[in-house]
Parts: C-alpha cells; structure tokens; sequence
C-alpha cells in the first residue's frame, strides 16, 4: 500500500502517458498582514535526511522523471557529446567550476588547479621557480568513490609554504579547513570545523590566521537551521580549534557577518562587516603591531561598498560605491580618516568598476562596459598609463598578485572561446599567452553577437546572442534563452562546454541583462530588487519576444532556463507568460518567496527581495511567488525542475513544493511536469564532473525533445 503521502488517482496526461503521484495535501494557512494565503505542501519543506515520508516522495518522483528521460531521443547521444566537450585539460585557482582560470603566486610558489577533463573534481599543483615541472599536491579525487567531496578553496600563507583549504562534503556550504605544509605535502594536525561563508586571513609571519565562524548548530538542523552570530576567530598554527580567540563579535547584530583581510605589510588586520548580500558595508580595523589595541571602527555604517585593495604604509585604498554608484578607488590616510579627507585616486566612468588589484605598484582595473571585459592599468597616484588588449568580446578575470612583483596572470573566454591563460607584466604591458584549451569543436563555425532591446518600460536592455554562421532567419530554431537579474551580478560572456554541446545540437544560446544584476552599476542592480523586481520579469519576457520577433526562433522552439535566483526567474515568467515558451527548466529555485529568509542562508537575501514580514513587500512578493502563483488547469510549458537533496544554500523544498503544486495544475492534457532530484549534491559548488554532464545530459534533452530539435546528422 502507498504511504498516506502518496495517496491518491494517478494523474494520466495522455498526450506523454506519464503517471504522476498525486502528493498529499495538507490545511495549512499562514496570516500575512490580514491575508490568510495557503500552503498545501508545507509538509515537503521538511529535511530529505530527517524526514521518511519527503524521502519517499523524492523517490517516488525521481524514478518517475528517470522512466521519462530513458524514452527521450538522443540522450545517450548528447550525454557522449557532453564528455567529448568537457574531456579537455583546464588550468585554474578555482576549482569547482570550469571558469576563472589562471594562476596565483605567493613568495616562490605558484599555484594552479588542473583537470585532465573528466576528473569529477580538480586537483591542486603547486610548482617553484627553478621547478621543471608542477607538483600535485592535493587530489580530491582520492577523497571519495563518487566525487562528492571537494577541495572548495584554498589560502597560501604569504610565502606559499603553507595552505589553509577548505573541504566540501555533498555540496553543503558547511566547510572542513586544514593546513599542509606545501614542501612536504603533508597535513598538519589543525582542523577547522563548521565554517561557512568565511574568508582566510593569514599573519606574514604564517603563525596562524583569521577566519569566521558560526556557531555549530544543532543536531538535525545542520542543513535547516538560520545561520547567525557569525564571530572572528584567530587560529594558531599547531592548536586545537578549541583554543582559538575571539577577534571580533557583534551579538548585538546576530544577522552581521565577517570578513577579514592582513595589509601586506602586516600592520593592519580590516574587518568587512556584511549583512546578507547587499553589497554596502562596514568597516572596521585593528592595528597588529600594537597588542593592547582594540578592534575600532573606520567606517560605521552601510551606506556603500568599500573593498578593501591594498595599503602602503598608513594608507589604505578601497574600491567604493560610496558617491559613485558604478565605483571608484579611493585612498584613506588612518591618520586622517574623516570622509572629508578621503582621497579620490581613480574617478568614477561610464564603465562599471568591477574589480581593482595591485600588482608591482600599479592598479590593474577591472570594468565592464555592456557587459564585456575592459583592463586598464593605472598608477598608484590613479594617472591610466594603458589598456590591456583582450582577444575580442569576452570576460577577462584574475590579475591576482602582489605589489612587489610586476607579474600577474589573467583569463579570457567567450562563448565561443575556450578558455586561455596569459601572463601579463604590469609594467612593461608585455602579454604572453601561456595556455589555451583545446576542445573538440570548432569556433570559427560560430558567432558572438550583442544586440539590445527595448523591455515593457522602454528600458534598452543588452543581450548575448551565439548561433551557427549559416542560420537563416525564419524562426524555426530551437533555442535556449538564459537569465539570472539579482544581487548585482553581472552575466558575462563565458565559456561553458554544456553551452557548446548545445549550439553542436543545432540550437541558438542567447543571454540576457537583466535588471537587478550589475551590468549598469547600482542603479540598474536596484530597478530590480524589493518593489521593482517586476522588471526582471518585464526584460526576460521582452528578450524572449525579440527573439522571435527578430526570427530567430518561435513559441513552438523557445526554452528557458536559469538556476537560483534564475531558477526563481523561470517560475514567475511561466507563471506571467506560460503561452511564450515551449520549455523551462528552474533549476535549485527559489520558489516560496513568503518563506525563503527562514531557512539557512535565506534570510541574507532580503535585501535584494524584501521580505513577508514587510506589508508592502508581502504585496510585491505574492504578487510574483513561483509557489503561490500557480493556476489550476493553466496549460504550463513542459518543465523540469531540478535542485539536489544536501543544498543548505536554498533548500531543497522550494523546488519541492514547486514540483507538486505545478504538478496538480497543469492542464490535462498540458506537457509533462519533472522533477529531477540528484543525490549527495548541493547548489552546485563541488559537484563532481560526472554528475555535472548527467544532469546536463537530461535538460537538454528534455528541451530538445519540446522544442522539437532534431540532432544534426554528423552529430
């Protein structure tokens, strides 16, 4: 007998013959401001590993949604595409995906991750100056059978003789530290445990480092509970993590978090104080050369961004938003530190200041401009002395370095472009391409181009289109349309091999800019954030009309797809304009947009979403819930929703209610409506390579099949 859960007729949706589980409702109601407003699955927010009865709804669904995907054409082909695409050797500092790769050098070591293709995750190489060739250091892949455990980040000690690194389990944003001793390779006896959202500050002298800490939660809500009191610890090398100190607490504020950074010259420990993310910030600071010091305030309140870039001796420079919402570099003397004398080095452009570092006394600035890459570097008095010359429209990161060598390194891909590493000296403008993927397509098959349109407001919005040279505009291409629009990030050209398999399919990959990222600076990330978060959904149904309007596909041939924020994008545009797409995959969404800051890391993000608790912003935020907005017998594109059952950043009941109730509206003879629930994976830090090209293997081709794509013959 079925579980009281899973009770009920199966629901048939003759057009695909799926049979679905009928998941049990529930009477529940919450009062909002007077608004009674229901929650028929609220059971399902319950924790996959505590909890039998969501278990066996997840696998009652999976093998639902794994029965559909095995009667798909073409799977195992795409997936075989998938690995040949994915099968090339990378370079990177960050490991856990397959972007920013480059190299970063401390004193004489130089560190990089490499994979050799299908690795399920990336391994560590460290190599010196006189070395002939890079050493392994640290391989995840000995960790776990499935690859579910990763290195999710490291910190080299100012010499590079020690590193801190951060270890990954399932994908939780709970993270493992341990240090190793670079020379000989071999862990130490220190041990971190239950950090998240943390940053790694080391001494010069590589005595022991700063680090951030919540308190270790409860049994049973490891992955459930809300994350506060975050405090700053100092760590002694060769201690137990039970006798480290307590730098710096605010148990006035439980909701602030921490950051902490060391001026090279070990003078000055800076303490960023954040709260969800917003990007505004405080800062304060604690003098390291005089022990009897107290932690004291530099700027104390939240008015702006300050990102601290670097010091020279009683000056620190910050890159800000502070009277300059697309930024500027600012120096400030400590010992003048009123606002009044605050230093402007580099002036605010038309361009967006999105990352400043400085390498051999120079600032290396980073701008974006439409959404492209733009590097200049500029004096430490801020004159721009030249312009780095980047291979054409793309995203260039990295130029990690150190002010006392004129060296650093940088990356660069487009969506067409595999990603290439390139050394560049700062001070004589040299580039010298040191390495560059090969992968088994061909780029020059392929076009790049940007075009802009007009959203419901008459706002010009930027948009990514990459497509076969050859295409004729007729509107019969399959296409795929990504959008993110929140927390000031900036969708940039990239390379990505899913993306690739996807054009070889003979599909269109476009792009959106969005309202709410950063693209145009902070007034642009605010006209979609709280009361206007409307508009993000305003400019992705205008990209989606474009795109047909221009002839480049149809209603017929349209899918959409986004993850997390994205992923909460897709639900509300199916919701507005279910008639304009084809197919959609929310991937780890956030759907319950009335209960979403009461889980983990939700509560950071009501600076960009406001919050329930907010009469004005309940209004705004039922008005769009992916979750409350469903409407019965409405015909839905046919959509696969897909999350993973460890994610503790937005928990897995969102998609989970999600699923269910769009699962009980669809129209009967409506498209299917999947859930896919991977296993030992989280958001997606740390997910194993293997799993990765699984789970792109299935959305694509879910999609190929409802938008009526046909693999081409050489395929």
């Amino acid at each position: 007998m079925k579980p009281w859960y899973l009770l009920g007729l199966m629901t048939v949706f003759p057009l695909f013959a799926i049979d679905y589980p009928k998941t049990a409702m529930v009477d529940h109601r919450d009062d909002y401001h007077g608004k009674s407003v229901e929650d028929p699955y609220r059971w399902l927010e319950d924790d996959v590993r505590e909890s039998m009865p969501v278990r066996d709804w997840v696998t009652a669904q999976n093998r639902v949604t794994d029965a559909y995907l095995a009667t798909v054409p073409n799977r195992q082909k795409i997936q075989r595409k998938l690995q040949s695409l994915w099968n090339y050797e990378r370079y990177g500092i960050s490991p856990p995906r397959h972007e920013d790769y480059f190299y970063l050098r401390r004193g004489d070591h130089y560190f990089s991750f490499r994979n050799d293709g299908l690795q399920n995750q990336s391994a560590l190489y460290v190599q010196g100056q006189s070395d002939a060739a890079a050493r392994l250091l640290v391989d995840p892949n000995q960790w776990s059978e499935d690859g579910t455990l990763a290195l999710a980040n490291f910190v080299p000690s100012p010499s590079g003789n020690l590193i801190a690194y951060g270890i990954q389990d399932s994908g939780s944003d709970w993270r493992t530290w341990k240090v190793l001793n670079v020379s000989t390779g071999q862990p130490l006896d220190d041990r971190l445990e239950w950090l998240k959202f943390t940053s790694v500050a080391w001494l010069p002298d590589e005595s022991g480092f700063y680090y951030s800490r919540y308190p270790r939660p409860e049994a049973g809500q490891e992955f459930q509970s809300l994350n506060t009191q975050q405090k700053v610890y100092f760590h002694r090398i060769g201690t137990p993590q039970t006798e480290d100190k307590v730098v710096h607490a605010r148990p006035d504020h439980p909701d602030w978090g921490f950051g902490s950074h060391v001026t090279d010259d070990g003078r000055y420990l800076v303490i960023e104080t954040w709260v969800g993310t917003d990007d505004r910030n405080r800062i304060d600071i604690k003098r390291l050369d005089r022990a009897k010091q107290a932690v004291r305030p530099l700027i104390d309140d939240f008015t702006a961004l300050f990102d601290l870039i670097g010091s020279q001796d009683n000056v620190l420079y910050f890159r800000t938003t502070q009277a300059a919402p697309r930024g500027r570099l600012i120096a400030i003397d400590l010992d003048r530190p009123d606002a009044s004398d605050w230093r402007e080095v580099i002036a605010e452009s038309e361009a967006v200041m999105t990352g400043v570092t400085q390498v051999g006394e120079k600032f290396v600035v980073e701008y974006l401009k439409d959404a492209r890459s733009q590097i200049q570097v500029h004096s430490l008095s801020g004159e721009h002395e030249r312009s780095v010359e980047l291979p054409g429209i793309g995203t260039a990161s990295g130029f990690y370095g150190s002010s006392k060598h004129p060296e650093t390194y940088f990356h660069f891909s487009s969506f067409n472009q595999p990603p290439s590493i390139y050394r560049y000296n700062v001070i004589s403008g040299e580039r010298q391409l040191i390495a560059q993927s090969k992968v088994a397509f061909e780029p020059q098959r392929y076009v790049v181009k940007q075009v802009f349109y007009t959203s419901a407001d008459g706002t010009r919005i930027p948009m990514f289109i990459t497509h076969r040279k050859d295409i004729a505009m007729d509107g019969s291409h399959p296409t795929l349309l990504y959008g993110y629009g929140g927390f000031n990030i900036s969708i940039r050209p990239g390379f990505d091999p899913s993306r690739i398999a996807w054009l070889e399919m003979g599909g269109i990959y476009a792009v959106a800019n969005l309202r709410g990222g950063g693209e145009y600076g902070e007034e642009w990330h605010k006209a979609g954030t709280k009361l206007d978060k409307q508009n993000v959904f305003d400019d992705f149904a205008a990209a989606a009309e474009y795109l047909i309007d221009e002839k480049y596909t149809s209603s017929k041939h349209l899918a959409i797809y986004g993850r997390s924020n994205g992923g909460l994008l897709i639900g509300a545009t199916i919701n507005q304009r279910p008639e304009l797409f084809a197919a959609a995959l929310p991937q780890v969404g956030v759907m319950d947009m009335l209960r979403f800051q009461h889980f983990t890391a939700g509560r950071f993000w009501t600076d960009d979403y406001g919050s329930s608790a907010n009469p004005e912003e309940f209004q705004a935020l039922h008005a769009y819930s992916p979750y409350h907005n469903i409407r019965q017998g409405q015909r839905y594109p046919a959509t696969m929703v897909t999350t993973g059952d460890t994610d503790d950043r937005v928990v897995p009941g969102h998609s989970f209610k999600y699923a269910a109730r769009l699962q009980s509206a669809q129209d009967e003879n409506g498209p299917p409506v999947l859930i896919r629930i991977d296993t030992n994976a989280g958001h997606a830090d740390g997910k194993p390579t293997a799993m990765i090209i699984d789970e792109y293997a299935d959305m694509w081709a879910f999609i190929a099949r409802h938008t009526g794509l046909v693999l081409p013959e050489a395929f």
